[in-house]
């Protein structure tokens, strides 16, 4: 146990302790400073120049931790391709915005393609190679029936699929907008699935407990005031290791519940853009993301920072009870 828990949580947390002071000077030498909006929170302009794609520390610490278990542990490949393989999207997107000053980074049909393309081989390996089923686990069924109820939905499945893990992704990646928010969110999600993956004997313990030190090595050096930002390098690993858990252990119900920060920030964007475009140039909100919005309502950001992440870890347990 201790060796499959414990070991990679400390593992991980050295790396990204380790490599953060030799990555944050390497990123400010290289200028990969972040770009902060001139119509956005007004506070937000001091951070104008903070080094950004700080996720490669992550991303390296998840990377190199899961390899030593991989063979012991083939349930975390799929996991551990999704969180590449959407980690280095975000960094092919960082890299065009920040080195190649290409403001736009990837163009959104080339983000889509690629998020497609990366997911579309996740859904082939999980039903052919590692063959878990795609039958949801349905929260609460236990306490109702006396036992867990998997819901069938028959090829729908396939784009629920998709749905829920570019949804999540974006989720995660219009999360990371203050310091240490989709840190801090993201390792309670993450800590909710090591336990359930202790619990049921998943076999992805490992990935998930590595995450959970890679993110508290990289919140030493991204709490407020942050020194570095993850990225889009960071946020679409980190939603893609989201979405990857809990398919290999057939909870993306689950998702709605724990990482419910995450669909509320992409419905504040979603319900902003419509109305912006239905009332002629109105807002809905303040300004979105949603924690935006509270800025401009007076929060402190360590404020909205404490509050979604005290209501992500009520989440969890809310999440613990429903299984």
């Amino acid at each position: 146990m201790n060796y499959n828990v414990i070991i990679p949580v400390l593992v991980s947390f050295g790396l990204s302790l380790l490599m953060g002071p030799i990555v944050i000077p390497f990123l400010r030498k290289l200028k990969m400073g972040q770009t902060e909006r001139e119509d956005g929170v007004e506070s937000h302009l001091k951070k104008t120049g903070t080094p950004t794609m700080g996720g490669v520390i992550i991303l390296a610490s998840i990377v190199i931790t899961s390899l030593i278990y991989v063979k012991d542990f083939p349930k975390i490949i799929p996991v551990l391709f999704l969180t590449l393989g959407f980690g280095l999207i975000g960094f092919l997107d960082d890299y065009l915005k920040v080195v190649m000053k290409r403001s736009d980074g990837l163009y959104p049909k080339q983000k889509m393609a690629l998020q497609i393309v990366v997911t579309a081989i996740f859904a082939f390996y999980l039903v052919k190679v590692a063959q878990i089923p795609l039958t949801l686990l349905v929260p609460f069924s236990t306490a109702v029936t006396g036992e867990a109820v998997y819901l069938n939905i028959g090829w729908l499945a396939i784009p629920l699929l998709f749905i829920a893990v570019i949804g999540t992704v974006n989720g995660t990646n219009f999360t990371d907008g203050l310091d240490g928010l989709a840190s801090s969110v993201t390792i309670l999600v993450a800590i909710f699935f090591t336990v359930v993956a202790i619990g049921n004997k998943s076999g992805i313990e490992p990935i998930t407990c590595a995450v959970v030190g890679a993110l508290m090595g990289f919140l030493v050096f991204n709490v407020y005031p942050a020194s570095v930002f993850m990225g889009d390098t960071g946020s679409l690993a980190l939603g893609g290791f989201v979405a990857g858990a809990a398919y290999m252990m057939q909870m993306p119900i689950f998702i709605v519940i724990v990482g419910l920060i995450y669909l509320v920030e992409v419905i504040s964007v979603m319900i902003q853009v419509v109305y912006f475009k239905k009332t002629g140039g109105k807002r809905f909100f303040k300004m979105a993301p949603i924690h935006h919005h509270f800025e401009l309502c007076g929060w402190s950001e360590t404020r909205v920072v404490a509050v979604f992440s005290i209501v992500t870890a009520i989440l969890c347990l809310v999440g613990f009870m429903a299984l």
